[in-house]
């Protein structure tokens, strides 16, 4: 490795401060520290993904990169209204989840949030940079980190947002209808305006018993997140969405913040994704089953696999340097000790294709093989 890529990998790959900044899929810092890319299990994408149609019509968007994207996004919107189903003007369209999240965040400008703890952390890098006070709801680790029912009582009227991830990153876990029925109906009493993170809930079994659209749709004071990139696999494209019954609030959101984010190959991308009904079912279908295969091969291996019902699995170890043994393997996976409630020894692993994570599997039993012992101690 040359001297510069040598300083650029001192500087991304073991940097704290932009450590900060990293989640998952990490793969241009690994190349720079490691002089070779991963096999990335720390991004949790569609192993299917992206769909060929997808692909082919995101080429063809290329070709007219010399014209602006239309700001408003009106051809995928209609689009994306007549799947949902929903009226045009309660769907904004953004450059990724992450993009509707921090507009969110600038146009209610709260004071005070609460979030659960371990999630998904662009919620509280939204928030604090607006001055808001964030209040952490600290799941259970022995009740596996299972959202519950105590979570109501946290639910106060000195709040103004709650940011609510469903399934929950990094966990897995699904909250159950009758306690996300439960939640909204507090958080509408109390005046808490309910944000719910569903990007992962589409590569789950029966999504719709699990989300809160119609919930969004009924009125003011609910908005799902969603996103294109984790159940079509399009990361380097970046395409989100939210949805309110709230009109007033999608035009805030439209006029807060430059226009043009959502390019017209991610425009074009998202229209032909939205008609790959078949792959959507053939995604789940498969994640069914692999899922199952990996949990129980990780479990034979002495690792305590805690949840997932997505495209991810949630799991502990007693190595706490397990990404560091893993990478000097070339795999990426991702460590959860920078998530608020969780600490040294939890990780998150893509569902990837079979021999992919055939080759996970190996390379923890050759891993354990160096170490001459069983990974937990005392068993």
């Amino acid at each position: 490795m040359s001297p510069e890529p040598a300083k650029a990998a001192e500087r991304i790959g073991r940097n704290g401060l932009d450590r900060e900044l990293i989640h998952g899929g990490d793969v241009v810092g690994h190349r720079l520290e490691y002089g070779s890319p991963p096999l990335d299990f720390s991004a949790s994408l569609n192993p299917l993904g992206p769909p060929a149609g997808m692909l082919a019509a995101a080429r063809a968007a290329v070709a007219d990169a010399v014209s602006y994207p239309d700001p408003l996004c009106r051809e995928l919107t209609a689009a994306l209204a007549k799947r949902l189903p929903a009226p045009e003007d309660a769907i904004f369209l953004g450059c990724g989840a992450v993009e509707v999240i921090h507009r969110l965040a600038l146009v209610l400008r709260p004071r005070n949030a609460l979030v659960t703890a371990p999630a998904f952390a662009e919620y509280e890098r939204a928030l604090i940079p607006l001055g808001c006070a964030v209040r952490r709801h600290f799941l259970d680790a022995a009740a596996g980190f299972r959202l519950e029912a105590g979570i109501l009582d946290s639910i106060r009227e000195d709040l103004d947002v709650f940011f609510l991830c469903q399934p929950n990153n990094p966990t897995g876990h699904l909250a159950e209808p009758d306690l996300l029925e439960a939640i909204a109906e507090r958080a509408s009493g109390k005046g808490v305006f309910l944000a719910v993170d569903q990007c992962f809930l589409g590569l789950t079994d029966n999504p719709e018993k699990y989300s809160l659209l119609e919930k969004s749709l009924a009125g003011p004071g609910v908005m799902i997140v969603d996103s294109f990139t984790k159940l079509y696999g399009l990361a380097g494209i970046r395409l989100g969405f939210g949805v309110s019954g709230d009109p007033a609030l999608i035009r805030k959101l439209r006029s807060t913040g430059p226009p043009w984010t959502v390019s017209r190959i991610a425009q074009a991308a998202g229209l032909a994704a939205l008609a790959e009904a078949e792959f959507v079912r053939e995604s789940r279908a498969y994640l069914r089953a692999e899922r199952k295969w990996l949990a129980e091969e990780l479990t034979r291996l002495g690792l305590e696999t805690i949840g997932g019902a997505a495209n991810y699995l949630f799991f502990a170890s007693p190595r706490p340097d397990l990404r560091e043994r893993m990478a000097g393997r070339g795999i990426l996976i991702r460590d959860c000790r920078d998530f608020a409630g969780l600490g040294p020894g939890h990780y998150r692993v893509a569902v990837r294709l079979r021999e992919d994570n055939r080759r996970l599997i190996r390379a923890v039993e050759e891993l354990w093989r160096e170490g001459g012992a069983h990974p937990w101690p005392g068993r």
